[in-house]
């Protein structure tokens, strides 16, 4: 059984009791307890960025350096960056899996967790927590979409594929790594991006820390 939908209200999304995966440093306040529990699992690629709580009363969810909060229903299975989710129900939390901008290297790979409804009844939703205000672009079957890593928010439909230009000896040498980099997406698929700022964002929605 899925809980009820977060409510957002005055730049916090509340839950009730429950088990939750919540963003580092949540919940903000709470009712009654908020207990961390331990992630079971040899490889659990989001453990780094989302902790399993449980609660025995309303709590509520908010990280200033991310106020602007986006509450995206999981009908069909959703890809969110894991270091952008907020809170979701525990329950609806299917895997995660590391998407590579580069290939055979992390930098600036996406962390992604996906949610889906599992057999049941209830609902699956994430709320995801942005710098910026977060669009939602449908895409037709056919259409593409190209976004820069810090500005992915969610997306459904097949897994986005890295570019970037030719690596030139200096972006070898050098610790700076190529410096356009972009996430193809392709329909029919609906996206969630946020503004991208990587001064605003860095370490926001990319991969860091160990993935065991």
């Amino acid at each position: 059984m899925i809980e009820e939908a977060a409510r957002i209200e005055g730049g916090f999304a509340e839950v009730g009791a429950g088990l939750w995966l919540m963003g580092r440093s949540q919940p903000a306040a709470f009712f009654g307890r908020a207990v961390r529990r331990r992630r079971s699992g040899w490889c659990v690629r989001d453990r780094a960025v989302l902790d399993l709580v449980e609660t025995t009363g309303a709590a509520r969810c908010a990280d200033s350096s991310r106020p602007f909060l986006t509450h995206i229903p999981c009908a069909a299975p959703v890809f969110a960056v894991a270091g952008k989710v907020l809170v979701a129900p525990a329950a609806a939390r299917k895997d995660a899996q590391l998407v590579k901008a580069v290939p055979m290297s992390t930098r600036s790979a996406l962390c992604a967790t996906e949610f889906r409804l599992p057999g049941g009844d209830g609902q699956a939703w994430v709320v995801m927590a942005t710098a910026s205000r977060t669009a939602r672009i449908v895409l037709a079957d056919g259409e593409t979409l190209s976004v820069r890593p810090e500005a992915v928010v969610a997306w459904t439909g097949r897994p986005p594929t890295g570019f970037c230009p030719r690596l030139s000896v200096l972006d070898i040498l050098l610790p700076r790594g190529p410096r356009e980099l972009f996430f193809t997406f392709y329909g029919p698929s609906v996206v969630w991006m946020e503004g991208a700022s990587r001064s605003a964002n860095r370490g926001c929605g990319q991969f860091q820390g160990r993935i065991f």
